[in-house]
């Protein structure tokens, strides 16, 4: 609503701009098109000044809000996560801002940070996918067979979830012996870059999406990339969210307009589109949770959100005692 009154205060300034010109630029400066012209600036400005004002106000109540969730926060997710792992993973163009503010959420809620994945854009191009490939065939253990329909980036998105990721709460905390040289191989190959310790292995992964949307005639294989690698960190661990704003996910060529429209993917990998908000901030943990109850959901209010957030759990009522 705040963008659009934006754009509505800028053409009501350009209006305003043009009837100033057509006053000094007219042959015809006759008292009643002087006063008209007059009149209607005169209007123009009172109802920029009003729209301004609403602005204002609107912009004062989502700081109150946004304000009110941040205080609240640690009690509205306090326990969800306590013992999961978290693997944090970013990729090209994704905001850090929206990252370092969700991670401090993911701990409140009692999850630990595993450590973080930066996916380059090397690792997205496609005319570097030759090399990719031969990479991930170079250090996939020996046992790990691909369906015959995987492209290359789920192909080393598979490799990188075995890796960093585990279904097996047992095993979360420990590196895999198996794939020990992965993340040397991807690191020295620019693929990839690491912050932590992501080599102990996380039950899950956030996923943080691209804040611009791709284009050109490469955008469409980038994109299906990208899902795919959700696609596959969902399917290495307890399960993943992809998050992002709600510019991206209303946007073509968007990454959760993409997971969105995957009718497949969409069914396996949750996302929310509010990260930028303290609310959506909460709500990916509530998706963590339900993930790991085995349920999914696209949350936000940009394109293709089904609700704002998860149903809330409510705690089942304890059977009262006979004769209190």
């Amino acid at each position: 609503m705040i963008d659009f009154r934006y754009h509505l205060v800028s053409i009501v300034a350009i209006f305003l701009a043009l009837a100033v010109g057509i006053v000094l630029g007219t042959t015809l400066l006759q008292d009643p098109a002087v006063k008209s012209a007059q009149e209607l600036t005169a209007q123009l400005t009172k109802t920029k000044d009003e729209l301004r004002v609403q602005i204002d106000q609107l912009q004062g109540r989502e700081a109150g809000n946004d304000a009110f969730v941040t205080s609240v926060t640690p009690k509205l997710v306090a326990g969800e996560l306590t013992g999961q792992r978290v693997l944090l993973v970013e990729t090209p163009g994704s905001s850090t801002t929206f990252r370092e503010a969700e991670q401090q959420v993911l701990e409140e809620a009692g999850a630990e940070v595993s450590g973080r994945v930066t996916l380059t854009e090397k690792f997205f191009d496609p005319d570097r996918s030759g090399v990719l490939d031969g990479l991930v065939n170079q250090l996939k253990p020996v046992d790990m067979v691909f369906p015959p329909t995987a492209t290359v980036w789920g192909k080393a998105a598979t490799l990188l979830a075995s890796t960093l990721l585990t279904p097996d709460q047992a095993q979360a905390g420990t590196p895999n012996a198996a794939t020990a040289a992965v993340i040397s191989g991807f690191e020295t190959g620019g693929l990839i870059g690491t912050d932590g310790d992501p080599a102990k292995r996380a039950t899950l992964a956030v996923m943080f999406a691209p804040e611009r949307a791709f284009e050109g005639e490469q955008a469409e294989t980038q994109l299906a990339a990208l899902v795919s690698v959700a696609d596959r960190l969902d399917a290495g661990g307890k399960g993943a969210v992809l998050a992002g704003s709600a510019a991206n996910a209303g946007a073509t060529g968007g990454t959760i307009t993409a997971l969105r429209d995957d009718g497949e993917v969409s069914k396996r990998v949750s996302s929310v589109d509010t990260v930028d908000m303290p609310a959506g901030r909460v709500v990916v943990v509530y998706s963590l949770r339900e993930q790991l109850n085995g349920r999914v959901g696209q949350y936000g209010v940009g394109r293709g959100a089904s609700t704002t957030q998860p149903a809330l759990q409510t705690a089942t009522p304890s059977p009262t005692q006979s004769g209190s």
